[in-house]
């Protein structure tokens, strides 16, 4: 009996090509969970400060910084760093003994990133400080992972462990520590290429605090301007004004911050070249 509905055979239908589903992405670093959120917040400011920064060769950069502030002594630093292939510091070449060291390795894969750091670890004296991270990413917007904080020396030994999740969308991240030492929460929303909010929650069990903060990043790309402000539950208001002065490189920041609770207030004043 012939094909009365008038059906092409099964052999000559098309054929879908299976699906090819994305690799996962990295979910970063422990420590920049919260990266986005606190970008937004502005940095404290107090003084006049002078930076600048001169990049000699492509292997060694200078910076020199002049602080005044009425908090304290007026202050110069130099800061010289160099990148080859070899180096030796005064550190390397000038101490008789270790006086503390530090040993830190992260491993990043596909979808997961692990961190280990052991600090001045004492097989004698049987002491050693442990921090472990772990983050894996479960789809292409969920991350979760924890920390682990170890510590041991004579007659003391405890650990910490935080869980933490991060879920990120288009336009919004939220993020999540929660621990036996407190909880960390954090939201930044992108409103558009201006205007960004954040939003950080941070309670200490141990020290019975807790802080609740709203900041905002207003960008302004006409003027090279940004300005950023916070308001938190400590009755504290600050702002940072930028301001660069292209084809100079010049960066002009102006910051005034006012605590309510305790009658302090705070400005500052900084230049920046290079």
């Amino acid at each position: 009996m012939g094909n009365t509905l008038g059906l092409a055979p099964m052999g000559s239908l098309p054929r879908r090509s299976p699906r090819r589903e994305e690799p996962l992405p990295n979910p970063g670093s422990f420590d920049e969970l919260h990266r986005l959120c606190k970008d937004v917040f502005p940095a404290q400011m107090e003084g006049v400060k002078l930076v600048v920064n001169k990049v000699l060769s492509s292997h060694f950069q200078v910076a020199h910084t002049v602080h005044m502030s009425a908090l304290g002594l007026p202050g110069y630093h130099l800061h010289a760093a160099y990148a080859g292939d070899w180096q030796l510091s005064p550190t390397e070449t000038q101490q008789a003994k270790f006086l503390t060291w530090q040993f830190d390795g992260e491993y990043r894969g596909d979808d997961y990133t692990a961190t280990l750091t052991l600090g001045n670890p004492d097989l004698i004296g049987e002491s050693v400080i442990m921090v472990a991270h772990f983050l894996q990413s479960l789809t292409h917007r969920l991350v979760l992972g924890g920390e682990l904080v170890y510590h041991r020396r004579p007659g003391e030994e405890g650990a910490i462990l935080t869980l933490a999740g991060k879920y990120s969308a288009v336009h919004w991240v939220a993020t999540l520590n929660v621990g036996s030492g407190g909880a960390h929460a954090s939201y930044y929303h992108r409103a558009n290429e201006q205007v960004q909010v954040g939003v950080e929650f941070e309670a200490n069990t141990r020290l019975q605090d807790t802080t609740f903060s709203f900041g905002y990043h207003l960008t302004l790309p006409q003027a090279n301007m940004v300005f950023r402000g916070l308001v938190d539950s400590n009755w504290c208001v600050g702002a940072v004004l930028e301001k660069k002065m292209p084809p100079l490189p010049v960066t002009l920041a102006l910051g005034a911050f006012l605590n309510h609770w305790r009658n302090r207030f705070h400005c500052g004043f900084s230049i920046t070249v290079g």
